[in-house]
């Protein structure tokens, strides 16, 4: 990983439960982009784009304990509530906010809701158009090898897959606290359809997108395309709904070429 426990750091936000403790991690310099991760992602997933980039941005990722929320926390509404109290709280400056599958969702309503918060957005498998649920059908306390397969549904290249979250997962799921949360959190994010909302946000928004993604397919980015004002769309073919994972490279080259564009654009203002 490009980072230590040096820059690593846990905080506390006031969520409509009680105390949440999340993970944030800072490394690097430059422009600011904060990463959000999937339900069932971790800060790490980011990596490989981190590591790639560490002397052009500033890299801030949030770790929220998903699986772990109840009540009204549990939720896409919650879930966003969280992350503009960090961004206000904690980073207090308008940053590129880039999310995968989930965290691309949360992103998106951050952009609705706090538009001076956002200068610019990345979206990579984005659910708020259309997205397949993987847990639709799951077993009560799932085997590790169903598990293992609905994970690998994620990747063109099951390769890029990581042990340690089939495990981590696997486990999540055999509890009814982690399994609840992900139904719940699933459900709220199918119910939350920003189609009639995206033409309010005037963000620039750039989408990575997988080409063979089946969880949020390329008819999603498409539609997302069409729909939002000011957005680019980059196909990486062979990959699934993780390009941050299987193609770190095409995602970290895209990811620079935008942020070089929004400051271009700025300093043209």
């Amino acid at each position: 990983m490009p980072w230590d426990d040096s820059d690593t750091r846990t905080i506390s936000l006031r969520g409509a439960t009680g105390e949440i403790t999340a993970r944030v991690i800072e490394c690097g310099r430059g422009p600011r982009v904060v990463f959000l991760h999937g339900l069932v992602g971790l800060n790490d997933h980011w990596g490989g784009v981190i590591g790639r980039s560490l002397d052009k941005i500033h890299s801030t990722l949030f770790e929220l304990p998903l699986l772990e929320l109840t009540g009204a926390d549990c939720s896409i509404q919650g879930v966003t509530d969280l992350t503009i109290q960090f961004l206000d709280e904690h980073v207090g400056e308008p940053v590129v906010l880039a999310g995968n599958s989930f965290g691309g969702h949360v992103a998106l309503r951050v952009a609705l809701r706090r538009p001076d918060l956002v200068r610019g957005l990345v979206l990579t498998g984005s659910s708020g158009l259309f997205e397949r649920t993987l847990v639709r059908g799951a077993p009560i306390r799932p085997p590790r090898a169903w598990v293992e397969e609905k994970i690998g549904e994620l990747f063109y290249d099951r390769s890029a897959m990581i042990e340690s979250d089939i495990d981590r997962a696997h486990k999540v799921l055999n509890t009814r606290q982690g399994a609840r949360a992900m139904v719940r959190l699933s459900r709220t994010a199918r119910r939350n359809h920003l189609g009639d909302r995206l033409g309010e946000i005037r963000t620039p928004t750039l989408l990575i997108w997988g080409r063979e993604d089946v969880v949020t397919p390329p008819s999603a980015a498409q539609g997302f395309y069409d729909l939002l004002p000011d957005a680019r769309l980059v196909w990486v073919e062979k990959c699934g709904h993780t390009p941050m994972l299987e193609a770190p490279d095409v995602f970290t080259e895209s990811l620079l070429a935008f942020i070089r564009e929004l400051d271009e654009n700025h300093g043209k203002e």
